[in-house]
């Protein structure tokens, strides 16, 4: 106020919240999204179904899946969907882990602030306890490489057993890790996984058991021609990224018939080039012709009556895994196309599942590239054994890739919060407090684990905490007898990049959280002061009640 005159900063509408107002706006908003995902956390966890809009459906308790499809105002709850996001993409597996430790750790960082402890404090606290966490990760991480068999499909077997995959969970186990040593690349320094050489098709219909991999490609076409054989034994597979059809000029043109005899001799032309890039491929030795553009009719003709089977239109992507799994090379003209070009495979053939007709290029030697063939009863047990399918394969390639696992069912983060508290009373000062709360925070993951299981979260608390003081580094929750047992012995184990990136991703988050004093949301903005989930707003989670 300037003489009684009031100075506006911000546009009229706008909205403003600061201090402690707005911290605890934006670590309610974090803590109702860790409280959406935390029952689906563990082999006992419960699913979600989530329907849009439109009425389309999503039954998961994959915490990215669920967080994804939530319609989400709040901006606080909009960083945790983040968290879940990144650690999807960097590991694959434990979003649901991430998102539950940062909204422990803002639920812990609340009760400091009351206690007058500043945000920076915390943050620094926090930032300390993450580093201190990974380096007792390493310390009880064991190593572990591409031939350890029985390793790798525990770890898949451990993904999977929280999914609804966890019934069918030893022969997905097996085809994760068979997959991943396929496309796995040796390098330098270790081996280096692709993913987007794994190909995952996923068809409703059968069983989840019928799901199976194959050592080679899956081409969602049929052949262009009915009079194609339906299947070629030891394929020659030419792969064009060219037409079989005559070019139209790439300018206007018109062609003047005086004589009604030309009308024929043109026709006769266009015939004879057809019939001459048809005998190219035949020429090359190719049995098999897989195009990327379209196939004339006339020309579909001419390879049918050649007993070559063609199918045309494949997705970029999907020649690109035909190259690495037949080793052929792409041809990118017909005059190109050579008997070296070609890719083999065992059979190339014409399957029909359901509806569909689908191209399986199988018996591939050493391919670079493989399929995953998905079943499931209807289209929704198909799309979450897919989503169980990729999180598998994750962990299996993270596990190849870094050499090194750790124990699984709460165990490695009792063992964080064990040290830690060791930790945090060497430091003393108002960081001691942030670590201690730290240690609280990753705890919540076996007391999670513990309520889901329907067990009493407490006395399982107190167990695991005498089984690390004993130097049982192990010691985790069988969610099934509600014992505390040795995870690494009953093969309860996951890559040590899990937990590294769920601690780092969920610290930032919160710190990054923490240090928010100020809310502005201009006019016509939903996120903000007063949107869903915090001070003045109805939602509790961005959504209607």
């Amino acid at each position: 106020m300037i003489g009684g005159q009031p100075i506006f900063i911000l546009k009229e509408g706008a909205k403003r919240e600061t201090g402690k107002d707005a911290m605890k706006g934006n670590i309610e908003a974090a803590k109702s999204i860790a409280a959406a995902v935390r029952s689906s956390l563990g082999p006992r966890g419960m699913d979600k179904m989530l329907v849009d809009s439109l009425g389309d459906i999503v039954i998961t308790n994959d915490g990215v899946t669920i967080l994804k499809e939530m319609d989400v105002e709040h901006p606080a709850a909009k960083m945790m969907v983040e968290v879940s996001k990144t650690q999807d993409s960097f590991v694959g597996d434990g979003t649901t882990t991430a998102v539950i430790i940062s909204g422990a750790l803002l639920q812990e960082a609340e009760g400091l602030i009351n206690q007058e402890v500043h945000p920076t404090v915390i943050a620094e606290g926090y930032r300390m306890g993450a580093e201190k966490a990974k380096e007792i990760l390493d310390q009880m991480s064991k190593p572990v490489s591409i031939n350890d068999k029985a390793l790798l499909v525990k770890m898949a077997q451990t993904s999977l057993s929280s999914k609804s995959a966890s019934g069918s969970r030893d022969k997905l186990g097996e085809i994760s890790h068979e997959a991943i040593k396929a496309v796995a690349e040796k390098t330098e320094t270790g081996y280096s996984v692709d993913l987007d050489n794994v190909q995952i098709v996923k068809k409703q219909g059968g069983d989840i058991e019928d799901s199976e991999l194959i050592s080679g490609i899956i081409v969602d076409k049929e052949k262009v021609h009915p009079g194609m054989p339906d299947t070629v034994k030891k394929a020659k597979i030419a792969l064009l990224n060219a037409a079989l059809e005559i070019k139209k000029p790439e300018f206007d043109t018109n062609i003047r018939i005086d004589d009604p005899s030309m009308i024929q001799k043109f026709l006769s032309q266009e015939e004879s080039l057809l019939k001459e890039m048809v005998k190219k491929v035949k020429d090359s030795g190719a049995n098999v012709l897989i195009t990327q553009k379209g196939i004339d009719d006339l020309a579909q003709h001419y390879l049918a009556k050649e007993g070559i089977y063609a199918v045309r239109r494949v997705k970029k992507s999907d020649m690109e895994k035909l190259a690495k799994a037949t080793g052929a090379a792409i041809a990118s003209s017909m005059d190109e196309l050579s008997s070296s070009d070609l890719g083999a495979a065992e059979t190339v053939e014409q399957v029909k599942i359901g509806d569909d007709y689908l191209t399986f290029v199988t018996g591939c030697k050493n391919p670079k590239a493989v399929s995953i063939l998905v079943r499931g009863g209807t289209e929704h047990v198909a799309d979450e054994i897919e989503r169980s399918i990729v999180d598998s394969i994750h962990v299996v390639a993270a596990a190849v890739e870094d050499g090194k696992y750790v124990s699984g069912g709460g165990s490695a983060a009792s063992e964080i919060a064990f040290h830690i508290r060791e930790y945090a009373t060497k430091i003393g000062g108002r960081q001691q407090l942030a670590i201690e709360r730290f240690a609280n925070a990753v705890e919540e993951i076996p007391r999670a684990l513990s309520e889901n299981a329907g067990l009493g979260a407490i006395d399982v608390i107190i167990n695991l905490r005498n089984a690390h003081a004993k130097g049982k580094k192990n010691a985790g929750i069988n969610v099934y007898s509600g014992e505390i047992e040795d995870m690494d012995k009953i093969g309860v184990i996951e890559p040590i990049r899990v937990g590294k990136q769920a601690i780092d991703a969920a610290t930032e988050a919160a710190v990054m959280i923490l240090r928010i004093d100020d809310v502005i949301a201009t006019k016509g903005s939903k996120g903000g002061a007063g949107a869903p989930g915090g001070p003045g707003g109805e939602g509790g989670m961005g959504g209607e009640d």
